[in-house]
C-alpha cells in the first residue's frame, strides 16, 4: 500500500478547500485571491494560514482524522472544524462546519463513530458523535458542566471524561451578605498559575457506561481531592490512559497544593482500580521530578511514562520509564540515550515504542525496542514532528513543521521515506517567495560547536548588505529548532529584509543534557558569550551590515536582550524586548512558580551568602543602557509579571533612552 500511496501522493499538490467539485461537499474554507496578497510574508497572510493539529488514524489504518484551525482577524475569533482523509486518497472531506469549534475528535474503537467535543445550544461542551462521513451529528451528553476531554475505553464498554468541580468557597459564598464583593482571601500560595488565577475549581476524571443512546454523567475518581488531573496550565488527554482490559484509569497528578506544590515538580503517576474503587501510587518511591503521560503496552502488562529524575527541574531530560506490572520492575529504556523523549505510541503487538525527540535543534521520530532497549532514528532532516501515529510496522503516520512550512500531515515508511498527505496552505505558500534558511556551526569563547540557524531575506542578494537581527530564544531551555511560530515567525521577520541569526546558545536542549543544563545559576555567563560569538561571527559577513544589528526576544529572550543593552559594547542599534526578567529580586518576590526560580537562580535573593545568579539582574546594568528599546509585554504572564516590563520602561524613560512600551 506504501508504493501506491507515494505514487499517488508524489503529484498530489491541492489545497484543502479548491480541489472539491461545486457539486461535491463544499469544504467552506476562505476564499483567498493570492493574487491580491503581497509575495512575501505579512502579519496578515500569517493569519490566513490554517492550523493542521491533533491526527488521529481510524482502527482499520485506512483514514486521518484531523483538525484546521482559520482565524477571522476582523471578527478577533478562531473556529477549528474537523476533516478526514482517506490514507492513500488526495481529497479530504470536511465533517464539520459550524460557528464554534469542534476538538478532542477521536475514533471509537470500532471505528464506525466519530466522538468529539462541542458546545450545545446552551453553549455548554458537551460530547457528540458522527458518522464517519460526517452525518448524524448526535449529542452524547447533557450535563450542567463543560466537559474537557474523553477517551473511550478499549472495549467501548466505558468511556471517562474530565471536567472541572468546584471545590472551594468563594469570598462572597463565605460572606452571603456581601454579594458584590469583588476580592481574593488568600492564605496560601498558587492562588494564580501561568495566566490565569485559581478559580475555586479542579479537574478531576470520571467515567461511566458507554452507551450509544447517550450517556450519564459518571463517578468522580478524584472525590473531593483539591487536585487536578490532566495538570495545570498544559496537561492534556495525553496524561490519562486506560488499561486495554478496561479495569484500570492510570493518570497524572501532582498531590500537592501551597506551597509545596509551588516549589516542587513532584508529579506522579496513579493507577485507579475501578472494580476495587482505590488508587495506588505507581511513583511514590524514587520518583520525585516530573512524571507523567502514562501508556499502557498493549498486552496490558507493561506501563510506559515520562520521567524527570532532577526535583524541582523542569528541564531536566524526558526519560522512557517502564514498569512491568507481572515482574513489579520499572526499568529506564532510554537508559545512555542523552535526548529527551515525548508523544509514545506502541505498535500494535507491544515489540516497539516510537516516540519524538529532540536532536541538533530538529525533531525526530525514534522507536526503541523495549527488550533490548535498541533505539533507532526513523527520520532525519531539518525539521520537527509534532505528533505521530503507527499504523503498522511499515507505516506511520505523523505531523512536522519547518521554518517555511506550517504544520502539514505526512506519511513516513519503515526506512524513514517521508510523503506529504496534506497541502492545507500550498496555495498561499506557492504566492509567496520564503525565506530560506541555513545552518552553520560556530565556535563558542569556549572551544565548543554551537549550532546557529541563519535566516535569508526572500530574494536574498549576496552583493548587498542587509540589517541583522539576533533572535534570543526563551525558555530559557527551549530548542531553536525548526518550529513555524505563530508568534516569533522569522519568515516575517525575514521579509522586511533583514538576516535572522538564532544561535542554539548554552542552555538549550537537544544537544546533550550538559549543554541544556549549563545555563542553571549562570544566566548573565557563558550563554551570553554564545549570543554574542553568533553575531560577531556572522556581522564579518560582506552581506550583513555590522552598523545596523539589532537583538530581540522573548521571556528569557526578553531577559536577554534587557543584559545585552547593559553589555553589549555598542554592537546594537536597537532592541526588542517581551515579556522579559529585568529585576531578579522582584521577579523572584512575585513569580508563581517557584520551583523554576529556586532552580535557576539557585535560591532566594535574601540567602546567605545571596546567590551568584543575582549579579545577572539587568537592572544593575541600566546605567549603561543608551541604546533604543521597544518593551513588550501583556497583564497576564504570571510567571514574569508585567510589572518587570514596567521597571524596564522606566528606567529607560528616566534615563533617557529613546524607548517605547507596548502593553
Amino acid at each position: 500500500m506504501i508504493k501506491n500511496l507515494f505514487l499517488l501522493l508524489f503529484t498530489a499538490s491541492i489545497l484543502i478547500g479548491c480541489s472539491i467539485k461545486e457539486d461535491e461537499v463544499s469544504t467552506g474554507l476562505p476564499e483567498i485571491n493570492v493574487d491580491s496578497l503581497p509575495n512575501h510574508m505579512t502579519p496578515e497572510i500569517l493569519w490566513m494560514l490554517g492550523r493542521v493539529s491533533d491526527l488521529q488514524v481510524s482502527p482499520d489504518g485506512t483514514k486521518i482524522l484531523y483538525g484546521i484551525t482559520y482565524y477571522d482577524i476582523d471578527k478577533n475569533t478562531g473556529n477549528r472544524d474537523l476533516f478526514l482523509l482517506d490514507i492513500d486518497g488526495e481529497i479530504p472531506l470536511r465533517l464539520t462546519e459550524t460557528p464554534h469549534s469542534e476538538f478532542n475528535a477521536i475514533w471509537r474503537p470500532d471505528g464506525e463513530k466519530i466522538g468529539y467535543l462541542a458546545p450545545n445550544d446552551s453553549g455548554i461542551v458537551q460530547l457528540w458523535e458522527m458518522n464517519p462521513d460526517g452525518s448524524n451529528k448526535t449529542l452524547m451528553s447533557d450535563f450542567t458542566s463543560d466537559i474537557n476531554g474523553f477517551i473511550y475505553s478499549p472495549k467501548q464498554t466505558k468511556i471517562l471524561y474530565v471536567s472541572d468541580v468546584k471545590l472551594d468557597q468563594t469570598p462572597t459564598d463565605i460572606h452571603t451578605d456581601l454579594p458584590k464583593a469583588n476580592v481574593r482571601i488568600i492564605d496560601d500560595l498558587m492562588y494564580r498559575h501561568w495566566n490565569t488565577w485559581h478559580n475555586y475549581s479542579y479537574s478531576h476524571i470520571f467515567y461511566t457506561d458507554y452507551k450509544e443512546k447517550g450517556i450519564e454523567e459518571g463517578r468522580d475518581i478524584m472525590k473531593d481531592e483539591r487536585f487536578d488531573a490532566p495538570m495545570k496550565p498544559y496537561g492534556g488527554m495525553e496524561q490519562i490512559t486506560w488499561s486495554p482490559d478496561e479495569s484500570k484509569i492510570a493518570y497524572t497528578c501532582k498531590k500537592s497544593s501551597g506551597k509545596e506544590y509551588a516549589i516542587s515538580t513532584n508529579s506522579d503517576i496513579y493507577i485507579y482500580d475501578i472494580k476495587k474503587r482505590s488508587t495506588i501510587n505507581l511513583t511514590q518511591d524514587g520518583f520525585d521530578g516530573y512524571d507523567h503521560n502514562p501508556l499502557y503496552a498493549p498486552d496490558g502488562k507493561k506501563i510506559v511514562w515520562k520521567s524527570m529524575e532532577t526535583p524541582g527541574f523542569e528541564a531536566d531530560k524526558e526519560r522512557i520509564m517502564m514498569h512491568d506490572f507481572e515482574k513489579n520492575k520499572t526499568i529506564e529504556l532510554t537508559e545512555g540515550f542523552d535526548q529527551s523523549s515525548d508523544h509514545f505510541a506502541w505498535n500494535a503487538d507491544g515489540t516497539a515504542l516510537y516516540f519524538i525527540s529532540g536532536i541538533h535543534a530538529t525533531k525526530q521520530i525514534y522507536k526503541v525496542d523495549p527488550v533490548t532497549k535498541k533505539i533507532d532514528a526513523i527520520t532525519k532532516g531539518h525539521h520537527d514532528y509534532t505528533e505521530l501515529v503507527p499504523v503498522n510496522d511499515s507505516l506511520l503516520i505523523g505531523a512536522k513543521m519547518a521554518h517555511d512550512l506550517p504544520i502539514e500531515i505526512f506519511a513516513v515508511d519503515a526506512a524513514g521515506i517521508e510523503q506529504q498527505l496534506t497541502y492545507t496552505n500550498k496555495k498561499i505558500l506557492d504566492h509567496l517567495v520564503l525565506a530560506r534558511s541555513e545552518e552553520r556551526w560556530i565556535e563558542t569563547t569556549d572551544g565548543k560547536q554551537m549550532l546557529t540557524w541563519v535566516i535569508y531575506p526572500p530574494n536574498f542578494d549576496s552583493t548587498k548588505q542587509y540589517p541583522a537581527l539576533l533572535y534570543c530564544q526563551g525558555g530559557p531551555q527551549s530548542a531553536v529548532s525548526h518550529f513555524f511560530s505563530y508568534r516569533w515567525n522569522f519568515q516575517i521577520m525575514a521579509a522586511n529584509d533583514y538576516i535572522i541569526i538564532a544561535p542554539n546558545r548554552r542552555g538549550l536542549p537537544t544537544f546533550g543534557q550538559a549543554w541544556n543544563d549549563q545555563i542553571s545559576g549562570d544566566y548573565g555567563g557563558q550563554n551570553m558569550k554564545d549570543l554574542l560569538t553568533a553575531i560577531d561571527v556572522m556581522a564579518k559577513e560582506p552581506f550583513i551590515d555590522a552598523n545596523r544589528l539589532g537583538a530581540i526576544g522573548a521571556s528569557y529572550g526578553g531577559f536577554s536582550t534587557f543584559w545585552l543593552a547593559g553589555n553589549h559594547e555598542n554592537r546594537f542599534k536597537a532592541f526588542i524586548s517581551h515579556c522579559g526578567i529585568y529585576n531578579f529580586e522582584s521577579m523572584y518576590g512575585a513569580t508563581e512558580e517557584y520551583f523554576f526560580v529556586n532552580h535557576d537562580y539557585e535560591g532566594a535573593y535574601w540567602e546567605k551568602p545571596v546567590p551568584k545568579s543575582y549579579s545577572f539582574s539587568p537592572h544593575k546594568y541600566v546605567s549603561n543602557w543608551n541604546t533604543p528599546i521597544l518593551i513588550i509585554t501583556g497583564a497576564n504572564d504570571f510567571r514574569i509579571p508585567y510589572t518587570q516590563s514596567l521597571e524596564a520602561f522606566n528606567a529607560a524613560q528616566l534615563n533617557n533612552v529613546p524607548s517605547r512600551l507596548l502593553f
